[in-house]
């Protein structure tokens, strides 16, 4: 889990969407990469009454190309804090190193994360959060089927800011939903 929450830390927090900074600061990059460490391993640390995976994919010298989480959770109803709708898989902490953007990494891992979550685990749909001013992320998923549910617009997120510091910020989280049983049309049909 080490060396994928020091990749997802440059990965993701670098230059973040929605604004952040071209390159962290020492001090920031050590406080993120702490917490990075913490949510990884609360979330897919050896948990034996818990399903939850961190995929990783590297390349043929052993780079980390990317990464992508999948586990079990509660899914909320409307909001992040609203009513529990169900427990079902929950994609999240999808990333991709910059130099390997743009090739397929990101599509073949949710495929991946898919595929656990049908195949290992017996779910037929899986849910993710994405934040609204993620754009290439939002096509992506729209791209691989997935509708969205719900946007929560009380959310906030961690910016990495230019004075080093570090700021919770608002944002609107974006709740998407796929079906995976659909025959060999659901893969390339989204709808």
């Amino acid at each position: 889990l080490i060396e994928a929450s020091d990749f997802f830390t440059d990965a993701f927090w670098t230059a973040k969407i929605g604004g952040g900074v071209k390159e962290l600061q020492p001090k920031q990059r050590v406080s993120l990469l702490n917490s990075q460490m913490m949510e990884f391993r609360r979330r897919y640390g050896l948990k034996f009454d818990q399903k939850s995976e961190l995929l990783i994919t590297r390349n043929g010298k052993g780079d980390v190309m990317g990464c992508c989480g999948i586990e079990v959770d509660k899914i909320p109803e409307k909001s992040l804090d609203g009513r529990v709708l169900k427990s079902a898989p929950l994609m999240s902490n999808v990333a991709v190193g910059r130099r390997f953007r743009r090739k397929g990494i990101a599509e073949e891992m949710v495929y991946r994360a898919e595929e656990l979550a049908r195949k290992e685990w017996g779910y037929d749909e899986v849910y993710l959060y994405v934040e609204k001013r993620n754009g290439p992320a939002l096509r992506l998923y729209r791209k691989l089927g997935y509708k969205r549910l719900w946007e929560d617009a009380t959310a906030n997120t961690l910016m990495p800011m230019e004075s080093g510091g570090m700021k919770q910020v608002p944002t609107t989280l974006v709740c998407m939903r796929k079906q995976l049983n659909r025959g060999i049309f659901g893969r390339l049909l989204p709808f």
